[in-house]
């Protein structure tokens, strides 16, 4: 038996590594279902991919990068990134590639963890850092299997297709679209977006980061300490708009004041792209090229509904039909279904699939009532709007460790959450969000499940999160003997 399984080596499952292997618990393996380390950023290779929060925050507190190129990261740069880690702690032995979990159950003891190949592993504790974004959403429209063409999704980039000349349907308008879109237009035919909800956007202050710049930081860490610092409390700034619709709508005039210079001589597309939401209420996208991509020549937004794909193309709700030698899809990913597509089995049989039926809930994003030794790294409810994912990440990390110190301290089996405890919290947490943008601003948006209810997001700031994970509350659960 094992001491820790790890599941996915993204940021999460790196972070959760490096972090045992510093406390010396050193009995842990990674399994991963790919071929190669990365996660997300190893998935995601559709042109002009790149992240929209800046690098020096968007990475490990304990392993700075002051070679970051730009202001905010590309994805080479950033699978770079995550290669390095590996190497600098040692991880690539521990990880084992091509291996898909697709169960766990829980005997009173310890976990039985099943492979897609049929390989069970036994470990006293399970960690899944696979995240949320690695699920691509594909819409079931009539008529696409008929389709003669080339069609993917964005996370499934198929790089074989040559776009040059071709008529291209991209079909979304969400944080991946923003930026292959602007990286494609100037090759293709023709290319038409199909606009379901049009999204705010931002101007991305990015720029390269001079040699100069960079030999300071390695000459002298404590200059990019305090850039990153710099930026995380910038960022915490931004919450006050999340939580109190009324400021983000007085904010919401820097994106008008965008849209106005943009589309200056265009105000028929202006009032096509903007949006009929409050600012915040999904994600706020940053783009430089994104809206004057939408002025070229060989560029359509087109607002009606997709009735069907033909062989040929898409047809829309008023009968016409956009040819089309490629479909790409930008819709996101499966966001709400997370673990529970899994078959996971806690104690007394409970399912985790049964146990979210109504929607996942876990205390603080990372333990879940009737499951012991199992834990979720960005787990319900820990997402964010305004700043970087990697302090979250960092911040679980925290209680797992805490939570594994409690049970060696106790000489127990295992610890699981109180579930008064945990149905506390996100009352508290859904009270909380009930009353911010994403509720009340006005759209649909993939942070709400089929009720209505916020499964995805943190509704405060990040220092907040971090001093309620840094240790556990022993209140808030149990020891197995």
């Amino acid at each position: 038996m094992i001491d820790t399984l790890i599941v996915g080596s993204g940021f999460a499952g790196l972070g959760a590594a490096v972090k045992l292997d510093e406390a010396g618990r050193r009995d842990f393996l990674i399994l991963e279902k790919g071929d190669s380390l990365g996660g997300t950023w190893r998935d995601n290779v559709y042109p002009g991919c790149a992240c929209d929060v800046e690098s020096h925050l968007y990475s490990f507190s304990f392993f700075p990068n002051p070679d970051w190129t730009r202001t905010f990261a590309r994805q080479p740069e950033i699978r770079a990134y995550l290669e390095a880690t590996a190497d600098r702690y040692r991880l690539r032995d521990r990880i084992r590639f091509g291996v898909q979990v697709v169960g766990a159950e829980w005997d009173g003891t310890a976990w039985d963890v099943r492979t897609a190949d049929g390989e069970t592993l036994r470990a006293r504790f399970v960690v899944f850092g696979t995240g949320a974004l690695h699920e691509p959403q594909v819409p079931d429209i009539e008529g696409l299997d008929r389709f003669a063409g080339t069609a993917f999704h964005s996370a499934q980039w198929d790089h074989s297709v040559d776009l040059a000349g071709k008529r291209v349907v991209v079909i979304g308008t969400g944080a991946s679209a923003i930026q292959f879109v602007p990286a494609i237009a100037p090759d293709v035919a023709r290319l038409t977006l199909f606009q379901r909800t049009a999204p705010w956007v931002l101007p991305k202050p990015d720029r390269p980061i001079s040699s100069s710049t960079r030999r300071r930081f390695r000459r002298f860490p404590l200059l990019q300490r305090l850039q990153r610092l710099s930026l995380y409390w910038r960022h915490e700034a931004l919450v006050a708009g999340f939580l109190h619709p009324r400021i983000m709508r007085a904010v919401q005039g820097l994106g008008k004041a965008y849209l106005r210079k943009v589309f200056a001589g265009d105000p028929d597309l202006r009032r096509t792209v903007t949006p009929d939401f409050t600012m915040g209420c999904k994600r706020i996208l940053m783009s430089n090229d994104y809206y004057p991509a939408l002025r070229r020549p060989n560029v359509a937004v087109e607002t009606a509904a997709i009735s069907r794909v033909t062989e040929t193309g898409v047809v829309t709700a008023d009968g016409v039909e956009h040819p089309a030698d490629v479909i790409v899809f930008g819709t996101g990913f499966k966001v709400a279904d997370g673990l529970a597509s899994m078959a996971i089995t806690g104690r007394d049989g409970v399912k985790l699939a049964d146990a979210w039926a109504e929607g996942p809930e876990a205390l603080l994003g990372t333990t879940v009532a009737g499951f012991p030794n199992l834990f979720t790294i960005v787990g319900p409810n820990t997402g964010l709007g305004h700043s970087s994912m990697v302090f979250m990440v960092e911040s679980q990390v925290d209680t797992v460790l805490d939570a594994m110190r409690t049970v060696d301290r106790h000489r127990a089996v295992a610890i699981d959450t109180r579930p008064e405890a945990q149905a506390r919290f996100n009352a508290e947490i859904q009270d909380r969000l009930s009353t911010a943008v994403w509720a009340t601003g006005g759209c649909a948006s993939w942070y709400l499940d089929e009720h209505g209810r916020n499964r995805t997001l943190w509704p405060g700031y990040t220092f907040s999160f971090r001093r309620r994970t840094r240790r556990i509350d022993p209140g808030h659960h149990e020891m197995i003997a």
